[in-house]
């Protein structure tokens, strides 16, 4: 019996197989999605090595490191073999990977399509679970002057502060907008009211001769683009 128990174990693995060793040897890079997870947790179970019980984990999102992210610490746990400890280490590396994602959009600081705003944003606001409303200020050569949340929980057309908006706009001598939100549920199809407050702001800016350029939503590394769909 102790004998099936070490072979779970990495510590019996060759040197070149272990995940720690082989990082340090070879790099990061040569590591498998399993093995990177595997040095996080530290540990098995009497049942699994690490690196299984991180095969076990990823294929229960299929294998996609984004579905893994938005599991919570408790969704975690409820895995055999992955107590708080483990839960939380995993939560923490994923939440640094989507810090350090949001850092890379400080480069982009011109908007040429509609996939830069979704570049843009994404790290921000496409993997939450709740829905955020935000705006994107353009000056006159398309490149990005400010970005601000407009709302957080959802947003109906009736309840949108045209007026703040346009006012921001007017103190960051923007001449074009871009809206933009996400839909948690998966689907990125335009609502009743994501349509209204689309056309409710695009009257309002036609009288300051501030242009509405795009309504973008974010849903699972999809997006829709108003402007690209010619129903802005």
């Amino acid at each position: 019996m102790q004998e099936k128990l070490a072979s779970f174990s990495i510590k019996n693995w060759a040197d070149d197989d272990r995940p720690k060793e082989k990082l340090v040897q070879k790099g990061s890079f040569v590591l498998s999605d399993a093995e990177l997870i595997a040095i996080l947790i530290g540990s098995g179970s009497r049942d699994e090595s690490a690196v299984e019980l991180s095969k076990r984990l990823l294929a229960s999102v299929n294998h996609n490191l984004n579905e893994l992210g938005n599991l919570s610490v408790n969704q975690l746990m409820r895995f055999k073999g992955t107590g708080e400890a483990k839960a939380v280490t995993i939560a923490a590396a994923l939440e640094m990977g989507r810090r350090r994602r949001m850092e890379d959009t400080s480069k982009i600081i011109k908007i040429k399509s509609s996939h830069d705003v979704f570049e843009l944003l994404y790290p921000l606001i496409g993997e939450l679970q709740q829905e955020e409303f935000w705006i994107v200020y353009l000056n006159n050569s398309n490149k990005v002057v400010h970005k601000a949340q407009l709302s957080k929980g959802g947003i109906t057309g009736t309840l949108v502060d045209v007026g703040l908006v346009l006012k921001q706009a007017l103190e960051l001598g923007a001449i074009g907008i871009i809206l933009a939100h996400n839909h948690p549920s998966g689907t990125w199809q335009p609502s009743t009211a994501d349509k209204q407050i689309t056309e409710k702001l695009n009257v309002a800016s036609e009288a300051l001769d501030i242009k509405i350029l795009d309504h973008l939503i974010l849903a699972r590394h999809q997006y829709l683009s108003f402007a690209d769909k010619g129903t802005l």
